[in-house]
C-alpha cells in the first residue's frame, strides 16, 4: 500500500501531538465535492462533519469560521463573535491567495497565516469532529478541544436558525 500523503493540517497536528484519523473519499481530480456528500461518502454524520468558511471583515481582516456541513453561517452572528461590525464570504478565486487552499480542501489547520478561528458551538456536543484535510478527498477526525487548540478558536452560536 502506498504511504498516505501528508497535509500541511496532517503536519501541524503531528506538530502539535494531536491525535487524528484521516479519512479519504472518492473525488475528481481538481472537483470540491459539497459537505452532505463527504458526510455520505466518509459514512459519517453530518452533525459531526464540518466545512471551513473563509470571510473577510469590514476592518479588512480574514476571519474562518467552522459550521456543520448541513448548516448555514449566520453573517451578523459570525461578524458579533469575530468582533467586527460585519463580515462577507470571500471570492471562491481568492482562497488560495488568503489560505494556501482551493476550494473543497480548506482547512482551519495550517494555513498561510494564524487567523481568528471560530467553531460553531455544537461541535462541542461530539467527541469527535471531522474537517479538510487541508486537500479535495480528505477529512481529518479529531477532538473538538483539540482542534480549537491548534487553531487558537474559540466557539460561538454562528449558525442560522431553522424552523422545524
Amino acid at each position: 500500500m502506498a504511504k498516505e500523503a501528508k497535509t500541511n493540517a496532517m503536519r501541524m497536528l503531528e506538530r502539535a501531538k494531536v491525535a487524528y484519523t484521516s479519512h479519504e473519499y472518492p473525488h475528481e481530480e481538481g472537483q470540491a465535492v459539497d459537505g452532505a456528500n463527504v458526510a455520505r461518502l466518509t459514512g459519517q454524520d453530518p452533525a459531526r462533519v464540518f466545512k471551513t468558511l473563509v470571510t473577510q471583515g469590514a476592518d479588512r481582516n480574514y476571519y474562518v469560521f467552522v459550521v456543520p456541513v448541513l448548516a448555514e453561517l449566520d453573517l451578523k452572528k459570525a461578524a458579533k463573535a469575530a468582533g467586527v461590525k460585519s463580515v462577507a464570504m470571500i471570492h471562491v478565486a481568492d482562497i488560495n491567495k488568503v489560505t494556501g487552499y482551493i476550494r473543497g480542501g480548506c482547512s482551519p489547520v495550517g494555513m498561510k497565516k494564524q487567523f481568528v478561528t471560530v467553531y460553531d458551538e455544537s461541535c462541542l456536543a461530539q467527541q469527535t469532529m471531522l474537517v479538510s484535510g487541508g486537500r479535495i478527498g480528505t477529512q481529518i477526525e479529531c477532538a473538538p478541544a483539540d482542534l480549537i487548540k491548534v487553531t487558537r478558536g474559540r466557539t460561538a452560536a454562528i449558525t442560522q436558525e431553522h424552523e422545524a
